[in-house]
This record gives structure tokens, C-alpha cells and sequence, in this order.
């Protein structure tokens, strides 16, 4: 049975740890204290948690984001590596795996290239395997907001479309650089490009993500 879900929440507090709660993150605005209280509160407030997909609670989340933030941050590490409450959806069979491993690999990745001395992890086949079924997945979702035609493709050649249109832009890279790329991180993610240089400029100016 994959624990990958368990295993990048784990690595994900581990380096919250290591870094403390003033660390920079790639998340415009947020330090890791922010970061920390955005994934407990999304585990373990369904009540406002609805506000990340849906605009009109983002107000909400926000304030119940910003209360979790005054809180210990050693508590704040503690309850993401202790994982979701009994009452949590992401307690039900599958979710760690289906809902969490793409979530805290960008966030991981998110506090650790926000780092001045920041190394590239690699990725085992397992690992990388579930972030390219994730990313193929949800290409179109995610990249709706592209302004051109929008392709991922693996260095083997397996590719994704995320916008169908012209001119086509194609993004070449490893998948967890491609889950980096289609979630908004394009100017830290370790990718190459195929397509007219003003389309690309477009690309990356684009804001991709749920």
C-alpha cells in the first residue's frame, strides 16, 4: 500500500522545523508560520477551508488563517505531522495519498527553493510516478489560464495538455518540476521550453493553479 501522502507530510514538517516559523517561503507574502497555518487550517477546519476553491468564503479563510498563525508554531508543525483530526475528509481511505502528496511536495518545495542554499531533491520513480498521474490529471484544471496553448511533457516523451489553442507553448521537465511549473511556481521551476518567445513570456507571466 503507497504511504507517499504520509511520507511528504512528514518531510514537509520536518523542514518547517528546521527552518522555524520566519523562514521565506515561494508563496507570495507567507512565511512559514503563514504556510503552516494554511495547511493545519485546511486539514482541520472544514468550515472555512471551502474558501481556498471558493471566492466568496476566501474572506473567512483568511481570518481563521491569520487566527492559527498567532498560535505556537512548534504546535502548528506538531499538528501537520500528526495529520488530520477523525473528523477531517482527509481522514477518509485514500485521501492522504489522492489529496496530500502533490499538496505538500509544492509546499515543501515551496519553503525549501526560497532558500539562498537551497539543493534539488531527487525524486524516486514511486514518487515521481504519482506527481505526473497527479499533474497529467489535473493539466486542463490547472492550466485553464493560459493564455496560448499549453503542453507538459516528460523528458520520455509522455505528454499532458493543459490549454488547447494557438500558438502552443511546450513545457519540457521531470514531473515534479512540471507540478512546480502548472502551480504557479514557472520562474523556480527547472523546466525548458518549445514555442514562439513572446507565447513563452505569456506563459510565464500566467497565473496557473487551482
Amino acid at each position: 500500500m503507497s504511504n507517499l501522502g504520509r511520507r511528504e507530510r512528514l518531510l514537509l514538517a520536518d523542514l518547517l522545523e528546521s527552518v522555524g516559523p520566519d523562514a521565506p517561503t515561494l508563496c507570495e507574502g507567507w512565511n512559514t508560520a503563514d504556510l503552516a497555518a494554511h495547511v493545519v487550517v485546511r486539514e482541520r477546519r472544514p468550515d472555512a477551508a471551502g474558501g481556498i476553491l471558493l471566492k466568496p468564503l476566501a474572506a473567512r479563510l483568511e481570518r481563521v488563517r491569520t487566527e492559527y498563525v498567532a498560535k505556537p508554531y512548534a504546535e502548528l508543525v506538531e499538528a501537520i505531522r500528526v495529520g488530520p483530526p477523525v473528523y477531517s475528509p482527509f481522514r477518509l481511505p485514500g485521501a492522504e495519498d489522492a489529496g496530500n502528496t502533490m499538496e505538500f511536495f509544492v509546499h515543501s518545495e515551496d519553503v525549501r527553493r526560497a532558500q539562498p542554499d537551497w539543493s534539488a531533491r531527487v525524486l524516486d520513480e514511486e514518487l515521481s510516478e504519482a506527481l505526473w498521474k497527479r499533474t497529467s490529471g489535473m493539466a486542463r484544471l490547472n492550466g485553464r489560464r493560459s493564455p496560448v496553448g499549453l503542453v507538459l511533457r516528460r523528458p520520455d516523451g509522455q505528454t499532458a495538455v493543459a490549454k488547447k489553442g494557438a500558438p502552443v507553448v511546450t513545457v519540457t521537465g521531470e514531473p515534479g518540476e512540471l507540478v512546480m511549473f502548472i502551480m504557479g511556481r514557472q520562474a523556480q521551476a527547472h523546466v525548458e521550453f518549445d514555442g514562439d518567445e513572446e507565447a513563452v513570456a505569456t506563459v510565464m507571466a500566467a497565473k496557473f493553479g487551482i
